[in-house]
């Protein structure tokens, strides 16, 4: 399960087909394999990696750090759930070091995010302090580079 798991986490449009290959399995076994880590929870969904600049998309992307108060009968569960309700929120991350969680938020604008951060964020009880960060450019995302051309790494043998 856990071969099928990374290959699928890398390039989720394999074939079924390609799969079972890679795998030395049917497409029978890989797609019994296919629903059972759906059916567990293993895969959550896929996701397309967008290029918004070479698109021509306004697009901005924050990455903001809070200081919270965790809740003595839930830890940091409650208030992390109530800041991934929020439909502006795109990830919620528990963390070590320097502050509790770390918010990604997505919108079209500066200000947008600005403003969600001072109207909606911060004024949440049990939240003590924010930082937020802006993404000013991509260079590398789920293992993909952002600039230039990727390079083929796979071996050609002919016999």
């Amino acid at each position: 399960m856990e071969e099928l798991l990374r290959l699928i986490e890398k390039n989720p449009m394999l074939p079924l087909e390609d799969l079972a290959v890679m795998l030395d399995r049917t497409p029978e076994e890989t797609a019994a394999m296919m629903d059972e880590a759906f059916a567990r929870g293993y895969v959550r969904g896929y996701e397309a990696l967008i290029d918004w600049e070479t698109a021509g998309v306004n697009r901005v992307e924050a990455y903001i750090e809070l200081h919270v108060t965790p809740q003595k009968s839930c830890g940091f569960d409650e208030i992390a759930g109530n800041i991934a309700a929020f439909p502006e929120v795109d990830s919620v991350l528990l963390m070590s070091g320097g502050y509790d969680l770390l918010v990604l938020i997505k919108g079209r604008s500066f200000q947008e995010i600005a403003l969600f951060v001072a109207k909606r964020l911060s004024p949440l009880d049990n939240v003590l302090s924010t930082s937020t960060s802006f993404l000013l450019r991509t260079y590398k995302r789920g293992g993909r580079l952002y600039s230039g051309k990727e390079t083929d790494e796979r071996e050609l043998t002919v016999l």
